[in-house]
């Protein structure tokens, strides 16, 4: 690639000195490629306005993050010449992202935690926030890893320990302070980037790094452990169950802290692929669905090798309490066909148990959520087996 453009730019030099020998000018270097011939044409009003409209910009996370991978994945995929370009920004965690997406000019979409907006709301820094917010999806679900001494067993066990939560812009800090908060957990919480956490930890400064995220998650996979470590177990207890899914870890995600055989018990929170709530009919709401139907058209794509592995937990159409839909995507599913086949498999499922007709509403929410992460975790386990 390189000397093609090298070429092609000696070939404008030759022309601008009048000096054209036949050879050059008879190369055309906007044959070599669209993204060449925006390169050549630049300046130009209407390649501006083509390459403006059809660009979808998506905020994704920090770096090394699942997110990123996603955005990533979804710019390889999607990306059509002129018709549509999937743009990845590098993000700063899922609380700045949240703020990227209500007030960046340039956001059109963002990766956000689910639990998000719900603690900004009862810390008092927004309002009816959920309002300004659509999603697109629900994405894949994200593991709580909780990095500690072999004598920290579960996450009680951190009560008045020093505990790094990561930056307070990102998803970590909000999951790990509700999930102590709703256990009546008291640690001593810092921020720290989690690379140098780590290295505290190791340097025996701070007791448990937290890490929320989609695994396997670089960070924790590639934590060089010298036998004093390993994950400590986070219980499904009541006070997470209305937000939170069961999850499990094994020695397969993670064979530097878990023995083979072994399996750590833990919780885990959705993604969410979402937008600001744009009116029908404005251009940034065009941009979405022109961004949807890419996105749902070839998501089958994506959930093959050489994707991130998580995108075989995504259910397009799975329902995500407590948000709306984006309008054009419920239709986009709607028109295709494509229902929750997780909840209607769990109906199924509850017909066949003569216990079913005993649970209450509340605890069949409970159950569902279970029955969600069992579906996701067999997916997975199918996927890796290909």
């Amino acid at each position: 690639m390189r000397n093609v453009l090298g070429m092609a730019l000696a070939a404008i030099m030759t022309i601008c000195a009048f000096a054209a020998r036949a050879d050059q000018t008879e190369y055309d270097p906007a044959k070599v490629s669209d993204s060449l011939k925006a390169i050549f044409q630049f300046g130009s009003t209407s390649t501006k306005q083509a390459l403006n409209a059809n660009t979808v910009t998506l905020i994704t996370g920090t770096i090394g993050g699942t997110y990123v991978q996603f955005g990533a994945d979804l710019a390889s995929v999607l990306d059509d010449g002129n018709k549509i370009r999937v743009l990845p920004i590098v993000g700063r965690g899922s609380v700045q992202s949240v703020a990227d997406i209500l007030f960046l000019q340039g956001v059109d979409l963002g990766v956000v935690r689910a639990d998000t907006l719900d603690y900004l709301e009862r810390k008092g820094f927004a309002k009816d926030i959920k309002k300004q917010f659509t999603y697109v999806t629900k994405l894949y679900n994200e593991e709580m890893q909780v990095i500690a001494p072999r004598s920290i067993a579960t996450l009680k066990d951190l009560e008045g320990k020093k505990v790094s939560v990561d930056l307070p812009n990102g998803g970590t800090f909000v999951t790990a302070l509700t999930v102590f908060e709703r256990l009546g957990i008291k640690a001593n919480f810092v921020y720290v980037e989690q690379r140098i956490a780590m290295e505290k930890l190791k340097a025996g400064e701070i007791d448990a790094v937290i890490v929320v995220g989609g695994k396997p998650y670089k960070s924790v996979s590639t934590f060089g452990n010298d036998g004093r470590f390993h994950l400590a177990k986070v219980d499904y207890a009541k006070p997470l169950q209305s937000d939170y899914l069961p999850a499990t870890l094994t020695a397969k995600d993670y064979p530097n802290l878990i023995k083979e055989g072994e399996s750590v018990d833990t919780i885990a929170v959705p993604a969410v692929l979402a937008a600001y709530n744009w009116a029908p009919n404005t251009e940034r709401y065009r941009k979405l669905a022109l961004f949807v139907d890419a996105f749902f058209t070839k998501f089958p794509s994506l959930q093959n090798p050489p994707f991130h592995p998580k995108w075989k937990e995504v259910s397009l159409a799975a329902p995500l309490s407590g948000w709306s839909r984006l309008p054009v995507a419920q239709q986009w599913l709607d028109k295709h066909g494509v229902e929750p086949v997780t909840r209607q498999r769990f109906e199924a499922f509850l017909k066949q148990s003569p216990a079913a007709a005993q649970v209450s509403d509340a605890d069949k929410e409970t159950l569902f959520k279970q029955f969600q992460a069992w579906d996701a975790e067999k997916a997975r386990a199918q996927a890796e087996k290909k």
